[in-house]
């Protein structure tokens, strides 16, 4: 199965559509997103392109190709206006034998360690800032940066995982990192 990840669209319907091209392009199989999909948040200044209906409609077209966990800036308001289910604080996924656990970040991250066994893979976004990086007995910790607003002058961009291979991709498709567990 071949997975695209993004996180942290933040209500962008600019940088939304400009995802769900690349999901088009890319040919995956499922879109995972890592939370943070309508509101911007009080500490984010208005992505370009905010419309929260607009994007919430551009998401509810995929709905069926969609797998999500709740970001810091998602309510329950926001599951009224979304035909997909994004109130789980995390999910799990499989790649290349080892099990990944997919959360926003503001509840289980590198600080605060969600009970995981040796070579499992922790991802999520809330930072908005890429990484691949060891942590504990063997396993990483991935990110794949944010759509609408990045930080530390990182790309806007997505995570393809297929066949246990995880690569980092700007919003154009262009490859600037990869990593096979």
């Amino acid at each position: 199965m071949k997975w695209m990840i993004a996180s942290d669209i933040h209500g962008s319907a600019l940088f939304c559509r400009r995802l769900l091209a690349a999901f088009d392009r890319e040919g995956a199989d499922r879109l995972v997103l890592l939370g943070d999909l309508l509101y911007h948040g009080p500490r984010n200044p208005l992505p370009e392109g905010y419309a929260p209906q607009e994007t919430a409609a551009l998401l509810n077209a995929r709905r069926e190709r969609l797998v999500c966990v709740r970001g810091n800036c998602d309510a329950d308001v926001d599951q009224m206006v979304l035909e997909f289910p994004i109130l789980s604080d995390s999910c799990l996924l499989c790649a290349g034998g080892r099990t990944v656990l997919a959360t926003h970040g503001h509840l289980w991250n590198t600080q605060k360690r969600p009970p995981l066994c040796p070579g499992d893979v922790l991802l999520h976004g809330h930072t908005h800032v890429p990484a691949w990086e060891p942590f504990g007995e063997g396993n990483y910790y991935l990110n794949p940066g944010s759509v609408s607003l990045p930080k530390e002058d990182s790309p806007r961009g997505y995570l393809m995982l297929e066949d246990g291979a995880f690569t980092w991709k700007t919003l154009e498709g262009e490859p600037y990192h990869a990593l096979t567990l």
